[in-house]
């Protein structure tokens, strides 16, 4: 197969579509908030890409293998106040189970991702993911980024924050490089991160970046099912500290590490 190879499955009519990136990171925080997202509303998978710079593996789904990719969703969140999707949003999400494994591969598969979406019509973007704390957070916050330096008011009026020289690596993976390259092609990008320790899935964050993504965008979704698999991650944690505990030590990283 070539490096990068696009199938298109469908041609869906989207009037100014939001793209909305949230592959594998820190915390899972980007891939659990877009998949929330599809679980939620009716989505088509309208792009599958394959690339070399995956993973050498396939998923067993029912016996039936099926090669590592990412996915292109279109879905149309209906207005509110007429339950017309006509007045309604159109998102482009992106999601797979991996990123590239090489600088390089980022950087093609980046270049790819917007190339797809420009042809259907983005011209604004929102990068999920998460940034490591080294913690456990009760009450994560969501860090912004933005391409550029006009968006950063609006962010701020709905909570968040822009902290001087945070993340303090900077933004990595198909998350950064949507800030960089797609600042580079006068697309209105911002990446949105919820704070997470860093050594579990954590709904809760990915809850907190999908609050503001409600506030900035204008629509509403239930967080019962990431609210419950918040409580299930809860419950782990603290039956690993009370053994911890007993133990007469306290939860370590590599401890911590193996959760989720």
């Amino acid at each position: 197969m070539d490096d990068i190879e696009v199938e298109v499955l469908a041609e869906p009519e989207l009037s100014d579509p939001i793209l909305i990136e949230g592959l594998p990171g820190v915390g899972h925080v980007g891939k659990l908030a877009v998949e929330h997202l599809l679980e939620e509303f009716e989505s088509e998978v309208v792009r599958r890409v394959y690339a070399t710079e995956f993973p050498p593996q396939v998923t067993i789904t029912d016996g039936v293998a099926e090669l590592a990719s990412a996915e292109l969703h279109a879905v149309t969140i209906a207005d509110e106040a007429t339950d017309d999707e006509t007045d309604g949003i159109d998102l482009l999400v992106l999601t797979g189970d991996h990123q590239a494994q090489t600088n390089a591969g980022h950087y093609r598969l980046t270049e790819a991702f917007l190339d797809l979406a420009e042809e259907i019509g983005v011209q604004q973007v929102f990068a999920l993911g998460g940034v490591p704390t080294g913690e456990l957070v009760e009450e994560p916050s969501v860090l912004g980024a933005v391409s550029a330096g006009e968006h950063i008011e609006a962010l701020e009026d709905v909570g968040v924050e822009f902290r001087e020289d945070e993340p303090a690596g900077g933004v990595v993976g198909v998350s950064g490089l949507m800030l960089g390259l797609g600042g580079r092609r006068g697309l209105e990008v911002a990446c949105l991160m919820g704070e997470t320790s860093g050594y579990l899935v954590d709904p809760k964050s990915a809850q907190a970046v999908l609050v503001v993504l409600e506030d900035v965008l204008g629509f509403d979704v239930s967080f019962e099912a990431l609210e419950e698999r918040a409580e299930e991650m809860e419950e782990v944690v603290g039956k690993i500290q009370e053994m911890q505990d007993q133990q007469g030590s306290v939860p370590t990283d590599d401890d911590l590490r193996y959760i989720g």
